[in-house]
């Protein structure tokens, strides 16, 4: 199919991704640090998942959450960056219509997940710092395993309408997605249609799904803080509060690219499209490689175990 195929269509077999528009002369150069974003991210959570599975002191609730946190940046990852990479270094733009739809829903949906597992990992330090003697009782194997299967169903059915919109929609206008993947606004906005319901429930998922998380897990933090300010020492204090600040690092890298990144996407007009891009495929990636970078470096049990991996190797 030709780039510049824009004729009317009903229900286009595939769809053109530009990649980043007007920097496609350097899309070799653009791929080098996105390419070593992707394999430090693959690298960083396989590790993390590698060591909580090998070391039986980390078989509890925060560490399950943190590998599920862990899966969920693989798939949101992978999902995008190879056919990103295909398109800047094989000039493979063309996308079929039912694989732009599949990973539109993987995508958004693992991306919903990933803000479902921070409420979950919020609610962890909240029992373990405001009521520790329960700790282990309330947050038992069966429970987490329930509260991560309501996570992943919460996703799965929340973003199952997606497709199914997009799906609907005639396409009379053009075929090319200014962006190297399918996002769903950005494939709605090609239809030729009211698409109003698309755009209505997208901003549902963003306030009453992702926004309702927030406000979850600043209402934990608001009693953590109470709890924490309520130890009689400041060395007790300070220890406390030191084990929510991978916690607290992880949500800032997930959470404040986000909000960047919409309120640049609603207030940017004057903002080159090339850039717009470019910050959203940064803002992509960022949680999948820093989140196994904090954990590791601030989580005293998973880096003494690394430790202990690395300079044992050859004994």
């Amino acid at each position: 199919m030709s780039d510049s195929n824009t004729t009317a269509f009903k229900n286009p077999s595939s769809f053109i991704l530009l990649g980043i528009p007007g920097l496609e002369s350097a899309h070799v150069w653009i791929s080098i640090p996105f390419c070593t974003m992707y394999i430090t991210a693959i690298l960083g959570n396989f590790t993390i998942l590698f060591t909580v599975k090998t070391e039986p002191s980390l078989h509890g609730p925060m560490y399950y959450f943190l590998c599920m946190l862990a899966i969920t940046d693989l798939v949101v990852s992978t999902s995008i960056v190879p056919k990103m990479l295909a398109i800047y270094w094989f000039n493979s733009r063309e996308i079929d219509f039912s694989s732009c739809l599949t990973q539109l829903y993987f995508f958004h949906c693992f991306s919903v997940m990933e803000s479902g597992i921070f409420v979950a990992m919020a609610f962890d330090r909240y029992v373990a710092i405001c009521d520790p003697l329960r700790h282990s009782t309330i947050l038992t194997s069966p429970v987490v395993a329930k509260i991560g299967l309501a996570v992943v169903l919460r996703s799965s059915m929340v973003v199952l309408p997606y497709p199914f919109l997009v799906r609907q929609w005639p396409y009379c206008r053009t075929n090319i997605i200014p962006q190297p993947y399918c996002a769903h606004i950005a494939v709605v906005n090609l239809a030729c249609a009211d698409t109003r319901v698309s755009s209505y429930y997208g901003l549902f998922v963003v306030i009453c799904v992702i926004g309702l998380d927030v406000i979850f897990i600043a209402l934990s933090y608001t009693q953590i803080l109470r709890a924490i300010f309520s130890l009689p020492t400041k060395d007790a204090r300070l220890k406390t509060f030191g084990t929510c600040i991978s916690h607290l690092c992880a949500i800032l890298a997930f959470y404040i690219p986000s909000l960047f990144f919409s309120l640049m996407f609603r207030f940017g007009q004057n903002v080159p499209l090339h850039f717009h891009v470019l910050i959203a495929n940064v803002y992509l990636l960022m949680p999948p490689v820093l989140n196994p970078i904090i954990y590791g470096v601030r989580t005293k049990q998973i880096r003494d175990r690394l430790l202990w991996l690395f300079t044992n190797r050859g004994t």
